[in-house]
């Protein structure tokens, strides 16, 4: 569906008369983005995720490299393609940006009547479809002003679906919501990706909407993709330091424990190995702990854990302490990885082994 190779985007400095070298907001880039997906780009405030967002309909020329969406070479497109290209490809921002003087469904209506492909009468039906689509029927000839925050995104919604997009960009379009209604929206997308097939790129700095509705991720940091992948491996096993960072802010587990290596002060009394565990799938309710512990002279103390889950998936994480003879520590290692479940030996300092 999308496939960008090389991207780079600087920009000149503030001072047109400076000495100072451009500024580089994106470099060396390459994604590829599957059609029907949901894909997450995450990072924080100034890593570059809006402008790489905004690079998909070329609301931002990239400097160099190429992105590719529907084979097509967006990219190297003029003012004509362009115009053809954006009726494909649907927006939702962080602030709504609805007309103020346009009741829901004008505001809906409006990108179908600039087309001038269609008649009064099409319009008007396809209104009443997008205005049942995003729940909003008995609030169609209210003003922005009269809705709540949750409402007016379910109308940029409608309106970025008015022309059959095969693309939707959301711009941190849950960054202004409060915690209920951005899980609504969420849910809402979800069910858009499900019944459409609509493939949907969106950037956010809050991993727990990437959990809850991502297929695939990619950490952006300095312009940078630092680490990328599926949701859960992302966030179960991260790799680099922010993405680290960032998934431990999310967690119900605190910083010390599950997602971050302890310190030797927090874990004194310990006399085993400390060892996380990670559960994906159906085996997360499955007792296979007590299993283990009840065919083994080896002692297993939990010590924290959690269930949750990533979109459809759910996942669980467990911080026991282990203690036994190497043997049969060896043998609950061995009876794991039987299971598919991920174990890894922790320290001060990172892991063992």
């Amino acid at each position: 569906m999308i496939r960008i190779e090389q991207l780079h985007k600087t920009y000149p400095p503030h001072n047109a008369k400076s000495q100072a070298p451009a500024i580089a907001a994106l470099s060396d880039i390459n994604l590829h983005i599957q059609k029907g997906e949901i894909f997450g780009i995450i990072g924080r405030s100034g890593a570059g995720k809006s402008t790489l967002i905004r690079t998909l309909n070329m609301l931002e020329r990239p400097s160099g490299g190429k992105i590719f969406v529907e084979d097509e070479d967006i990219t190297a497109l003029d003012n004509n393609g362009l115009h053809r290209l954006r009726q494909r490809i649907g927006m939702i921002f962080q602030h709504f940006n609805l007309l103020n003087a346009k009741t829901v469904a004008a505001n809906i209506d409006w990108p179908l009547k600039i087309t001038g492909k269609y008649t009064q009468q099409e319009r008007a039906a396809r209104v009443a479809e997008l205005l049942a689509l995003v729940g909003l029927s008995e609030h169609r000839d209210k003003y922005p002003a009269q809705l709540s925050g949750g409402q007016k995104q379910r109308v940029g919604i409608a309106r970025a679906l008015a022309n059959t997009p095969h693309l939707l960009l959301c711009d941190e379009a849950t960054s202004a919501l409060d915690p209920e209604t951005t899980q609504a929206i969420l849910r809402l997308l979800l069910d858009i990706n499900r019944k459409l097939g609509l493939t949907i790129v969106l950037i956010t700095h809050e991993m727990q909407v990437i959990r809850t509705i991502c297929d695939r991720v990619a950490v952006i940091e300095g312009g940078h993709i630092v680490e990328s992948g599926d949701v859960a491996e992302v966030f179960l096993h991260p790799q680099h330091a922010v993405t680290q960072s960032m998934v431990a802010e999310s967690t119900p587990f605190s910083a010390e424990t599950a997602l971050l290596p302890p310190t030797t002060e927090s874990h004194a009394h310990l006399r085993g190995l400390l060892v996380r565990l990670t559960y994906v799938g159906d085996i997360t309710y499955q007792p296979i702990l007590s299993s283990i512990a009840a065919a083994t002279p080896a002692l297993i103390t939990i010590l924290q854990g959690t269930i949750a889950h990533i979109k459809d998936t759910p996942y669980g994480q467990l911080l026991v302490e282990l203690r036994g003879e190497p043997a049969d520590v060896a043998q609950v290692f061995t009876t794991l990885d039987q299971h598919n479940i991920r174990h890894e030996v922790l320290t001060n300092s990172g892991f063992l082994g």
